[in-house]
């Protein structure tokens, strides 16, 4: 069963090598880390999901996600390791190609590269994002992205980046490059899928939202000369408790994954157990 397991918030108080470690030997297929680099003190961007729009008080204690996932690489060998997401408009699309090369080439392949281009204006302008054109200026990254891991010499010019040949290395264990999985729920995110990446990660589906979107996917596939089983559906389950039969139902609907959440841990003694107990139930 491919069940992954989220770091919960605040995701620095277990280190991320014992939680990798854990989630591995008790059969996780994949760890997701999760990124917010700041978050405004006064904000006027609602929370998605909300009744009341308020930002929930754990959303200022995330962790870097790709230095906690190279600590994950070093003592893991088989768990996939993951953003859920990566906010790509705060990031500089040529050093983001070299960390996730590194990370990649190091963990032997075993990155997924999540994408999302965030949904608190402040944020992605104090980070230098474009947020009124969030998906354009993503788009634009994950082209530069994907010229850097393939091109001996690459070069791009358009209009968030602009730059002559430059090289860059190394290059990625997996090619042509890590699977991207483009998250959100917009009405248009499959289209973006189909021409852009190679998968979907959704956040707050049912499995009819997935067996629907799966047929989809297929059809658009398929008029873009791609092969259906190239793109995935890969769900981010609500952070409440999960069961084996919610699990059950959205792989039968066509997810490749469910990614769970585990409670909050202040200990890795109270970690390992809460893992152990979530494995009991969801890990075959």
């Amino acid at each position: 069963m491919s069940v992954g397991v989220i770091a919960p918030l605040p995701a620095y108080t277990i280190n991320p090598a014992f939680f990798a470690k854990k989630a591995e030997d008790l059969g996780f297929e994949s760890l997701w880390y999760h990124e917010h680099p700041i978050l405004p003190v006064h904000s006027e961007s609602p929370f998605p999901g909300s009744d009341d729009g308020k930002i929930p008080w754990t959303y200022g204690h995330f962790t870097e996600p790709y230095i906690a996932l190279a600590m994950a690489a070093a003592v893991t060998t088989k768990i996939k390791l993951a953003t859920g997401i990566t906010l790509v408009p705060e990031r500089n699309p040529l050093l983001l190609a070299k960390e996730i090369s590194v990370l990649d080439l190091h963990s032997n392949g075993r990155f997924i590269f999540g994408v999302g281009t965030g949904w608190n204006r402040e944020e992605t302008t104090i980070m230098g994002g474009d947020f009124d054109h969030r998906w354009s200026q993503t788009r634009e990254a994950l082209e530069v992205l994907k010229e850097l891991w393939t091109k001996d010499e690459a070069e791009f010019h358009g209009r968030y980046y602009d730059f002559p040949p430059v090289y860059s290395y190394p290059k990625p264990v997996q090619k042509p490059y890590p699977p991207v999985l483009l998250g959100g729920n917009a009405p248009n995110v499959l289209q973006r899928v189909a021409r852009h990446a190679d998968g979907w990660l959704p956040v707050g589906a049912t499995p009819s939202d997935v067996e629907r979107s799966r047929k989809i996917l297929d059809t658009l596939a398929v008029e873009r000369g791609r092969d259906p089983a190239s793109l995935s559906i890969s769900v981010f389950a609500m952070p409440v408790e999960t069961t084996r039969d919610q699990v059950d139902s959205f792989l039968n609907a066509g997810a490749e994954r469910v990614a769970v959440w585990p409670e909050h841990c202040e200990s890795e003694k109270e970690m390992g157990d809460e893992l152990e107990r979530m494995a009991e139930a969801l890990v075959r």
